[in-house]
């Protein structure tokens, strides 16, 4: 049992590239070792994240909705859901020494929002820096995949949302997002190509993680 300091591992990366599934992997191979560790999602993770989830995941956006909001209030719904997750959820595991797994965080809403949607970073920048406090991950691990392989995976999928439905165009702008945001802190950010379906990127990720909780 890990008795030391909290640590914040995120996994990011573009629908169909097998991040939720890794987080789990991840977390169910910790848990059998015994650490302190809690696994969550974004958007969501709470009660009330969860109902706000739930609103966003609706495709709003549809021309044939009598109801179409703005992307900033699409935006401003997710950081509202990050509120209600960080204050219920994220800052009492933190507080506990707790070993934290998220499928999905900031770099999402910086990836999808701001670059997918065109929204003002100022927006996101603003709200992250009254929310969030001094609370950032440890490590984040970044899925890339290759494009069809992503749109083969996500044409499985029996139920989808609005975020499973996108074009190959804003997947691969997403997705490059996701790369440069990475790049620009080598030390935080690993990025591993998943497009292949192989259990070797499951033992890479304990290995990699091991490696840099012992730092």
């Amino acid at each position: 049992m890990r008795k030391k300091k909290s640590f914040f591992v995120t996994f990011e990366g573009i629908e169909g590239s097998g991040k939720s599934y890794l987080s789990k992997k991840l977390f169910n191979i910790l848990k059998k070792k015994k650490f302190n560790v809690l696994k969550t999602r974004e958007p969501g993770g709470t009660p009330a994240a969860e109902i706000i989830r739930d609103i966003i995941l609706d495709d709003y956006f549809e021309k044939n909705k009598k109801i179409q909001f703005n992307k900033n209030t699409d935006t401003l719904l997710y950081l509202a859901a990050r509120n209600e997750h960080l204050i219920n959820k994220i800052k009492p595991a933190l507080s506990k020494g707790k070993i934290i797994i998220c499928d999905r965080f900031i770099d999402s809403t910086i990836a999808y929002q701001v670059y997918g949607k065109g929204v003002n970073k100022a927006l996101v920048d603003s709200v992250h820096k009254y929310i969030l406090g001094d609370i950032k991950p440890d490590l984040t691990f970044v899925l890339k995949v290759n494009i069809f392989t992503a749109m083969k995976r996500l044409s499985k999928r029996k139920k989808k949302n609005r975020y499973d439905k996108f074009s190959k165009s804003f997947y691969i702008r997403a997705q490059n997002a996701f790369i440069k945001i990475a790049k620009k802190n080598k030390k935080r950010y690993i990025v591993l190509d998943n497009s292949k379906d192989s259990n070797e990127i499951e033992d890479i990720i304990f290995k990699k993680f091991i490696k840099i909780l012992k730092k």
